[in-house]
C-alpha cells in the first residue's frame, strides 16, 4: 500500500459551530455532527446544529475541501417516524456527505423516499463480522464504523475479506458494554443509551462480590470504579493503525469545547501527517504526546486494539472520572400506575395465545414443554459452569418435544470470527442430519441471519439484540426473510403498543425473566481480583460473581464459553399482573435462563394457566405472583413504569 495524503481520514467532531472550526482549522478531513433530533448526544446544553446551521456547516465544510456527515444514530419509536420523514427530506436537500445511522428504520426511510446520500453504519448496529456486511451491501452502506471490541489484527482481515471503508476509534470516550447492548440507563432511567441519553450506569462505584456466599472479593482491589473504561488514545499507534487498513481515524468528543478539539485534531494531523511523509524514518512526536496526556480528561487506554483489556485499561480510582451523570438507585418494583391507565393494545389475539421459554439446559428444556411451553429456545450461550449444548442434547430434546412443543435453536448474541466459524459448521450438521431437525433458528444479527439462511431452510427469528424499536425495522426485518422478531426492552408500553398494531411481522415480547443489563467483552473479575489466574486456577471461571452498586442492588455477572460477562438487572422482568393488556402478542416470552428445572417449570405452568384463563375471558389468578416472587431475584416492571423511552425530537 501506497500511501498519501488521501489515504487516511481524519474525522473530528463537532457539537457547537466553534468546535466545527476548530476542527476544520485544524486539519480535519471530514466532520461529523448531529442535528437537534435523531442522534446520540440528546443531552440538555447547548449542543447540536438546528436545521439553518447544518445547511450552513455543509457550506462551511465544502467551501474549506472537508466532508461533513450528519449522525443520525439513535433508535427511532413508532411516534417519531412522522417527524424522521421530514427530517430525511431536509437532508436530502442540503446533501451531507453521508449519514451516520443505527436503526434499520432509516435504511427502509431512505430506500423508499429514494434517498442518495451516502449511508455508514454507526459502531451502535454493533457491525462485527463480514457476513452482516455483504447483507448492508445491499443497502448501498458505504462505511462501517466497527465495534470497539475488534483487534486490529482481526479488523485488518475483516477489511481484506469485505472490501469496505473502516471507520475506527481512535481517541476519546469508550462504553465498555457491547455498542447497542447496553440498556441499562433505558431500564433504570426511562433514557435510553441507545437513543442518546445514557446516564452513564458504568460509571457508579460497584464492590465485587461471590453471588452465592455474598463474601466481598475486591478489598484490595485497585478501586470501585469497575467499568470505568479509560480514554482511548491511539496516537502511539498511528502506523499499526494504517497498515491494518483503517480509512477514518475517528476522534470520539462532540460535547467537548473548541479548543480541545483544536488541540486533539492538530496533534493528530501533525502525526499522521509525518508517517505518511515517512513511514520507515518516522518516529513518535514526543512534545504531541506530552499535550494530549497533560490535557486529558480520563486517563488514557488502547482497550481492545492489541489484544484483550486488563485492570491497567480500567479508571478504577474514579479520580481522573470528569463527570458523573447519575447515581445509584433501586431499580423499580412495581410501581404501575402509568402502566395501569394505559389502553391495552387493540390487536386480535390468538385462540391460543403461544408461550415461549428460554432455557439453559435439557432438563429445563424438558420442565418447559412438559409444562405447557408452545416454544423453546435452546443454545447460544451457555453461562458457566453450565457447558454449551452438545449436538445429542440437541436430538435429545427435539425428540422429546416432537408434537408437544416446537424447538428453535438460539445461536449467540454477538457472532465475531470464531463464533462464525462454529456457527457455519453447527448449522450445517442441522440441515444434513434429521434427528437435528429443528423448528427453527433464532438469530440476534445480520452477520448470523445471513448464514442462517444460507446453511438451512429453517425459519429463521431476530432475537432480542436486534433493537426493535419501530414497525419500520420490523418490516425491514421482514423483507429480509425474518418470521418474527422480539421487541426491544426498553420500549414503554404506549411504544410496544404502536408497533404490536402497526407491524405486518408477528412480534415477540419477554414477559417475565432475568435479563441482562449490559454485554462485555472485558473480564471483570479478573480485572479486580489481584490473583485471578483462569490457567494456574480455572475453577475461578465457574465461580459466579456479582456488582453491588451504592445503592445496595446486585447484578449477577454471567460468564459464557466465549468468556463474555453478561451483567444482570438486579431484579427480574415481571408482567404476570398486565397480562391481559398484551393482546395480539405473537408469542408471549419468558427468559428462563438464569432459573433452576424446578423454577423453570413452575413459572412455565403460571403463565401457561394464566394466557388460557385470558383466552376463555376469565381473569389472571392473582395469588400466583407470589410464586413467581420465589426466583432468585425480587420481580419489577422495568421500563414499562415509564410513559415513554424519552424521544429523539
Amino acid at each position: 500500500m501506497i500511501l498519501n495524503r488521501k489515504s487516511v481520514e481524519l474525522l473530528s467532531p463537532a457539537g457547537t459551530w466553534d468546535a466545527l472550526v476548530a476542527g476544520v482549522e485544524s486539519g480535519a478531513d471530514a466532520v461529523y455532527l448531529g442535528g437537534k433530533h435523531f442522534n446520540m448526544r440528546m443531552h440538555e446544553g447547548d449542543f447540536n446544529f438546528d436545521d439553518e446551521m447544518l445547511k450552513e456547516a455543509i457550506a462551511y465544510a465544502h467551501a474549506h475541501d472537508v466532508r461533513l456527515y450528519i449522525t443520525l444514530n439513535n433508535l427511532i419509536s413508532d411516534e417519531e417516524i412522522p417527524a424522521l420523514r421530514e427530517y430525511l427530506a431536509y437532508l436530502s436537500e442540503i446533501k451531507p456527505d453521508a449519514l451516520l445511522v443505527q436503526d434499520f428504520a432509516v435504511l427502509e426511510l431512505v430506500h423508499e423516499m429514494g434517498i442518495d446520500i451516502p449511508i455508514h453504519t454507526s459502531v451502535m448496529m454493533n457491525t462485527h463480522n463480514e457476513h452482516a456486511i455483504e447483507k448492508l451491501k445491499e443497502y448501498g452502506i458505504t462505511r462501517i464504523v466497527v465495534g470497539r471490541e475488534m483487534t486490529l489484527s482481526e479488523l485488518s482481515l475483516f477489511r481484506e475479506r469485505t472490501g469496505i471503508e473502516v471507520e475506527y476509534f481512535m481517541h476519546g470516550d469508550m462504553c465498555i458494554s457491547e455498542s447497542g447492548q447496553c440498556i441499562h440507563s433505558g431500564v433504570v432511567f426511562g433514557q435510553s443509551g441507545n437513543r442518546g441519553r445514557c446516564l452513564k450506569p458504568c460509571r457508579w462505584a460497584y464492590s465485587l462480590i461471590d453471588e452465592k456466599t455474598g463474601e466481598v472479593l475486591d478489598k484490595d482491589s485497585d478501586g470501585a470504579y469497575k467499568l470505568a473504561l479509560k480514554d482511548m488514545c491511539m496516537y502511539r499507534s498511528i502506523p499499526q493503525l494504517i497498515q491494518a487498513g483503517v480509512f477514518s481515524f475517528k476522534i470520539e468528543g462532540r460535547m467537548r469545547p473548541a479548543p480541545f478539539i483544536r488541540r486533539i485534531v492538530s496533534t493528530y494531523r501533525k502525526a499522521i501527517d509525518a508517517y505518511i511523509a515517512d513511514p520507515t524514518g518516522c518516529q513518535v512526536d514526543e512534545e504531541g504526546w506530552k499535550s494530549l496526556y497533560e490535557n486529558r480528561a480520563r486517563d488514557f487506554t488502547t482497550t481492545f486494539a492489541f489484544g484483550s483489556t486488563t485492570r491497567k485499561d480500567i479508571g478504577m480510582t474514579g479520580e481522573r472520572e470528569p463527570r458523573f451523570f447519575s447515581d445509584a438507585v433501586k431499580e423499580a418494583g412495581f410501581q404501575d400506575e402509568i402502566l395501569r391507565q394505559e389502553e391495552d393494545i387493540h390487536k386480535k389475539n390468538a385462540d391460543r395465545r403461544t408461550l415461549s421459554v428460554r432455557v439453559n439446559t435439557l432438563d429445563s428444556a424438558k420442565a418447559a414443554v412438559d409444562n405447557g411451553a408452545d416454544v423453546i429456545y435452546v443454545g447460544g450461550e451457555a453461562f458457566r459452569p453450565l457447558r454449551p449444548w452438545t449436538l445429542a442434547e440437541y436430538a435429545d430434546i427435539i425428540a422429546y418435544a416432537n408434537s408437544k412443543a416446537k424447538v428453535v435453536i438460539n445461536t449467540p448474541r454477538t457472532t465475531m470470527r470464531r463464533e462464525c466459524g462454529e456457527l457455519e459448521q453447527f448449522l450445517t450438521a442441522v440441515s444434513s442430519r434429521p434427528e437435528l431437525a429443528a423448528d427453527g433458528i433464532m438469530v440476534s444479527n445480520l452477520g448470523s441471519l445471513k448464514l442462517a439462511k444460507q446453511y438451512t431452510t429453517l425459519p429463521v427469528q431476530a432475537d432480542v439484540s436486534f433493537n426493535l424499536f419501530n414497525h419500520l425495522t420490523a418490516e425491514f426485518l421482514k423483507k429480509n426473510g425474518l418470521t418474527q422478531a422480539c421487541s426491544s426492552l426498553e420500549l414503554s408500553f404506549e411504544q410496544l403498543r404502536e408497533i404490536v398494531e402497526n407491524s405486518k411481522l408477528p412480534i415477540e415480547t419477554i414477559v417475565h425473566g432475568s435479563y441482562e443489563s449490559m454485554i462485555c467483552d472485558h473480564n471483570l473479575p479478573g480485572m479486580s481480583l489481584p490473583h485471578y489466574n483462569s490457567l494456574d486456577n480455572p475453577e475461578v471461571l465457574d465461580r459466579r460473581y456479582a456488582l453491588v452498586d451504592h445503592a445496595g442492588e446486585k447484578h449477577a455477572i454471567r460468564i459464557d464459553q466465549f468468556d463474555r460477562n453478561h451483567i444482570y438487572f438486579a431484579k427480574d422482568l415481571c408482567l404476570y399482573p398486565y397480562l391481559k393488556k398484551f393482546n395480539g402478542i405473537a408469542s408471549y416470552r419468558i427468559e428462563a435462563q438464569d432459573y433452576t428445572p424446578e423454577f423453570t417449570g413452575k413459572v412455565t405452568k403460571i403463565y401457561r394457566e394464566a394466557l388460557d384463563a385470558l383466552a376463555d375471558g376469565q381473569e389472571v389468578d392473582p395469588s400466583r405472583l407470589d410464586e413467581l416472587k420465589q426466583g432468585p431475584r425480587e420481580l419489577g416492571l422495568g421500563t414499562y413504569r415509564f410513559r415513554q423511552s424519552r424521544n429523539s425530537i
